[in-house]
């Protein structure tokens, strides 16, 4: 995993700056930091939103009269609960973190140019399987006989598509977006007939949504 972040990461960088090295004037690379709060869409878990975390950079590029195009990498850690009995038969919310990186490219139709734009787009998504606290690992999730620990190996690409809008100055915006997980990525679970099984014989189908706000600083 880490070195198919590197990989990425040197991908962008080496697309962000040959982007800044044809048109300067046309191209602004953004560095990006904010939360987010992301539920996980399914019929199988009683599901509640967790807040987290993400960050990155891009590069956005004129591209034709109002619409400009941007393209970079972010990287993430999303956190939902699910609604769980502990080995003591005590009801808890046991959180979920899910972690990876992001590749985007975006479509965006400057509103108001260099002030406001709206932004949407496919995102490439890799990420870490579902990580709980040690404590909880052994809870069992609301409806079902899974142990939290045995949800853990979940689909590792997944495919996205963003929405958003973004307003500020040149130099300083802030964005507000929302993306919706088109795959599902609990698939990789349907694999082990054990697992659904366990899960009241149901097929595992689950989809991340995430609202974040982030701000950008343009370099």
């Amino acid at each position: 995993m880490k070195k198919l972040f590197f990989t990425l990461l040197l991908l962008v960088s080496t697309t962000t700056i040959f982007a800044q090295y044809r048109n300067r004037d046309g191209n602004r690379i953004g560095l990006s930091a904010g939360v987010s709060q992301s539920t996980l869409f399914t019929s199988n878990f009683d599901s509640k939103p967790e807040i987290g975390f993400a960050g990155g950079l891009s590069v956005r590029g004129n591209y034709y009269n109002n619409w400009s195009m941007i393209y970079g990498m972010q990287f993430f850690i999303n956190n939902f609960s699910l609604e769980t009995t502990t080995p003591t038969f005590a009801k808890k919310d046991t959180q979920f973190s899910v972690s990876g990186a992001q590749v985007r490219l975006l479509l965006s139709y400057n509103v108001v140019e260099d002030h406001v734009s709206f932004d949407f787009g496919p995102v490439l998504q890799i990420n870490s399987e579902l990580t709980t606290k040690e404590e909880d690992k052994n809870n069992i999730i609301n409806g079902t006989l899974l142990q939290a620990k045995q949800i853990s190996d979940i689909s590792r690409i997944n495919g996205n598509f963003y929405v958003g809008f973004s307003a500020g100055s040149k130099v300083v915006r802030a964005v507000v977006f929302y993306e919706y997980g088109f795959t599902n990525i609990l698939n990789k679970l349907n694999n082990e007939d054990s697992l659904i099984l366990l899960n009241n014989n149901d097929k595992f189908k689950g989809n991340i949504g995430t609202l974040s706000g982030q701000i950008i600083f343009n370099l």
